[in-house]
């Protein structure tokens, strides 16, 4: 039957039908996978939260994570970024391993209380898994890359119940400036699919209510800059200080499990010390209390402390979640200064930091509208693309490359 179609039809169809099987393979093993993350992750935020004590194992248990990785997952520890690396000159294999390392890591960081999210654990099992099938399938080295572009955006969909977001997530972040159209159909059938999967498994995700959007005039427009400038700057700093602590943890701690384990000995005196319970784990609650009511104006910046120290030394789990908190909470704190409602700015900051961090404008303003409804769409978009804008050429992924500069000078 395809032979009596023209040759460029053909062609066409015969790509759509090949990369759709392609990418619902991906999509059932990156949901599976996202589906008992979620559910560990839920298991042992809940266990920490009746035992808040436990975060006095931290030092230990970032030793043991540490030590894990020295032993058997030294090829694997660069995460996210050697995704990127293997998209852009692929190489070798993504050793399988990937997948069950960063995901027992990351239950162990959260059951204790580091400050970390969950993304890139999700990205780094669909990266991992598509990469193993792209093997044992014999692909050639640019339908290789491809499927690892399918796998980060199954992983990303999967894990916030986005995928109109995670298929533009998984085009965008491998280059500042610059979108692989050819992946568009894969990623796309994976991050429906991958979510779809998440969801007959029994996954839930968290709902979020802005309870106002304001009608559009020159102020709201006005203001929606303003606070995106912010959040852009806020990215930068983000981005920027986790990279130092990184750096500053390498230079001064020479064995790398015991990065982690001084990392957790502060965490773990801070909360000993001071009221920072909410700025342990991923903070939902706080997220959640953001669209609510008002907030103490410095959880944002007390979240982003924790979260450099969790993430500079050696905790895994991804920056995403802690991005989502810290941009809401600025949000909700901006609200009396720029007179607009600090459910509508909460939602906007949740997005546009990230957007700012990740250089990811389009996904991440296609993520607002999932989350909060496409009424807020166009305020959302005017904040990423003004945070991304302002955020710098440093984000949050040191693979991440320059293919078009944000700005000429």
């Amino acid at each position: 039957m395809l032979n009596l179609l023209p040759s460029e039809p053909r062609a066409a169809l015969t790509h759509l039908l090949r990369w759709s099987l392609l990418a619902s393979a991906v999509a059932l093993l990156a949901g599976a996978a996202s589906a008992l993350f979620l559910f560990l992750l839920q298991r042992a935020t809940a266990l920490h939260g009746q035992h808040p004590w436990l975060v006095w194992l931290l030092p230990l248990a970032g030793f043991a994570v540490g030590w894990i990785y020295l032993r058997i997952g030294s090829q694997v520890e660069a995460g996210n970024n050697l995704l990127l690396d293997e998209i852009r000159d692929p190489r070798a294999t993504i050793p399988l391993r990937m997948a069950p390392l960063v995901l027992g890591a990351t239950v162990v960081s959260h059951l204790f209380g580091a400050s970390v999210g969950r993304e890139g654990t999700a990205v780094q099992m669909g990266g991992a898994l598509a990469d193993q099938l792209a093997h044992r399938l014999g692909l050639a080295a640019e339908e290789r890359r491809l499927l690892l572009m399918t796998g980060i955006s199954a992983g990303f969909a999967s894990v916030f119940g986005t995928p109109m977001a995670g298929a533009v997530f998984g085009l965008e972040v491998l280059s500042i400036g610059c979108i692989n159209y050819a992946a568009m159909l894969p990623c796309l059938i994976a991050a429906l699919l991958a979510d779809q999967t998440g969801l007959l498994l029994g996954i839930h995700h968290t709902h979020y209510a802005v309870a106002w959007i304001p009608p559009l005039s020159a102020w709201t427009i006005c203001a929606t800059m303003i606070a995106g400038v912010l959040f852009g700057l806020t990215a930068m700093l983000f981005a920027r200080a986790t990279h130092a602590a990184g750096a500053a943890m390498k230079r001064w701690i020479a064995y790398p499990p015991l990065r982690p384990l001084c990392g957790g000995l502060l965490i773990a005196l801070a909360a000993y010390c001071l009221p920072v319970q909410a700025y342990l784990g991923l903070g939902l609650p706080t997220i959640m209390a953001a669209f609510q009511q008002m907030l103490p104006p410095w959880d944002f910046f007390g979240k982003m402390i924790f979260t450099i120290l969790s993430l500079g030394s050696g905790f895994k789990g991804g920056e995403v979640t802690p991005l989502f908190y810290i941009g809401a909470t600025l949000g909700n704190a901006l609200a009396p200064v720029l007179h607009l409602p600090f459910s509508f700015l909460a939602g906007l900051g949740f997005v546009a930091v990230f957007a700012g961090a990740a250089n990811t404008p389009l996904a991440s303003a296609l993520m607002a509208m999932e989350l909060f409804g496409a009424e807020i769409g166009i305020y959302a978009l005017l904040a990423c693309v003004v945070s991304y804008a302002c955020s710098g050429h440093t984000g949050i992924y040191r693979a991440q490359r320059v293919g078009q500069a944000k700005f000429s000078t």
